[in-house]
C-alpha cells in the first residue's frame, strides 16, 4: 500500500509539474476576442502577446520589455508566483524519486527515505499555494478589468475571458496540492497504522503469558520428624 501511495503521488507530481511549467512558458493567460468582427483572436501571457488574425491564420506576437522593466502588478505577482512554484515541484519531484521504495537510494535505511516523501510532500504543498494563489490572483484581475469594462460602457464587442495557460496553471497547482496530502497525511497514516500493527504482533508474541511456561512439578513434601527419627534410628 506504501509503494502504491508513492508511485500515484510521483505520477501525480509529474504531471502537475508539467502543467505548472507549461503554463508559466505559455502565452495564453488572457483571451481578448472581438465577437462583433471576429477579426482577431488576442491571448495575453506573462512574457509576451499575440495576436492570430482570423482570417488567414497568421500569428504575430509582441515580446514586453525587459523583465526589469515596469510592468503591472497583476504581471509580476505572477511571474514571481509561479516561477517559485515550478522551483518548489521540481525539487520535490527530485526528492521523491530518491524516497521511492523501488529506488535503491538508501535502501537500506527506510526512515530516510520516508523522510524525503514528507520532505516532498511539505515542499510541494508551498508550490501549490503559490501557484494557486498565482492563478487566481491572475484570473481575478482579468474578471476585473472585464467587469470595469461592462460596467463604463466601453466597447463591449471586445470581451475578456481566462486563457488555457491560466486554467493549466490551476490545475498544475491542485495537482500539487493533491500529491502532498499523498505524501503528507495518507502516507503518513498508513506508516502509523503498519508500525502499531507490528508493534502489536511484536508485543504478543514476546509476552510472558503468551510463552509456553515450563510444567512445575510438586515437590514432595518434607519429611516429619517421626520419619527423621526413624531413619536416624534404623542407621546403625
Amino acid at each position: 500500500m506504501s509503494a502504491a501511495l508513492q508511485v500515484t503521488a510521483f505520477g501525480l507530481t509529474l504531471l502537475s509539474t508539467l502543467f505548472l511549467l507549461l503554463a508559466t512558458c505559455t502565452d495564453c493567460w488572457m483571451v481578448n476576442a472581438d465577437d462583433s468582427l471576429e477579426v482577431s483572436h488576442r491571448c495575453r501571457g506573462l512574457w509576451r502577446e499575440c495576436v492570430t488574425n482570423m482570417q488567414d491564420g497568421v500569428r504575430t506576437c509582441d515580446q514586453y520589455d525587459s523583465i526589469l522593466a515596469d510592468h503591472p502588478v497583476k504581471i509580476v505577482v505572477t511571474r514571481t508566483l509561479m516561477i517559485t512554484a515550478d522551483l518548489l515541484a521540481g525539487l520535490a519531484l527530485a526528492t521523491l524519486v530518491l524516497g521511492l521504495d523501488c529506488i535503491t537510494f538508501f535502501k537500506e535505511d527506510p526512515g530516510v527515505k520516508l523522510k524525503m516523501c514528507y520532505g516532498a510532500g511539505a515542499m510541494l504543498g508551498a508550490g501549490s499555494m503559490l501557484g494557486l494563489t498565482g492563478s487566481v490572483w491572475y484570473a481575478v484581475d482579468v474578471y476585473m478589468e472585464r467587469a470595469m469594462l461592462v460596467s463604463h460602457n466601453i466597447f463591449l464587442g471586445v470581451h475578456y475571458d481566462f486563457g488555457w495557460s491560466c486554467w493549466l496553471g490551476m490545475a498544475g497547482s491542485t495537482g500539487c496540492f493533491v500529491a502532498s496530502v499523498l505524501l503528507t497525511c495518507c502516507l503518513y497514516a498508513y506508516t502509523g497504522q503498519s508500525v502499531s500493527f507490528h508493534a502489536i504482533l511484536s508485543q504478543v508474541a514476546f509476552s510472558p503469558s503468551s510463552r509456553c511456561q515450563p510444567q512445575r512439578h510438586p515437590q514432595p513434601q518434607g519429611r516429619t520428624g517421626t520419619s527423621k527419627m526413624y531413619a536416624m534410628d534404623s542407621r546403625v
